[in-house]
């Protein structure tokens, strides 16, 4: 069902955890299947210095969130924006039908920790 990428983030998370100091908190989670995700994201000079998520869900949703946390790292805050789901699950090799919606947490997670991060520095 899962691909060896999948399994791989599922069973070995990348940057899980909380940032005690973010500069930008995104939440957001599915009535539908129950699971939820905080992202956590710490920014210098418009770039994503760190990030960390706590996700509370199915393999493909924390597979997700370690994902990507990864394709994240580094990237100025406008480029990191843009982000989709689709690249995401592309990103993790594809995911299964059912388990597509797990890849949309993790975009609008990030999504909505940066409009959070916009919001605390006065910019909308």
């Amino acid at each position: 069902m899962y691909n060896e990428t999948v399994i791989d983030h599922f069973n070995n998370p990348r940057n899980i955890g909380e940032l005690s100091d973010a500069d930008g908190v995104g939440e957001t989670g599915s009535f539908k299947c129950g699971d939820t995700m905080v992202l956590y994201i710490k920014v210098k000079n418009e770039r994503i210095e760190d990030v960390r998520f706590q996700t509370y869900g199915c393999g493909a949703a924390i597979a997700s969130s370690s994902m990507l946390t990864e394709m994240v790292k580094g990237k100025k805050i406008d480029e990191a924006m843009q982000i989709t789901n689709q690249e995401v699950a592309d990103a993790l090799g594809g995911l299964p039908p059912l388990k597509l919606h797990c890849s949309n947490l993790a975009a609008d997670a990030l999504h909505n920790a940066i409009i959070d991060y916009r919001q605390k520095q006065g910019a909308s």
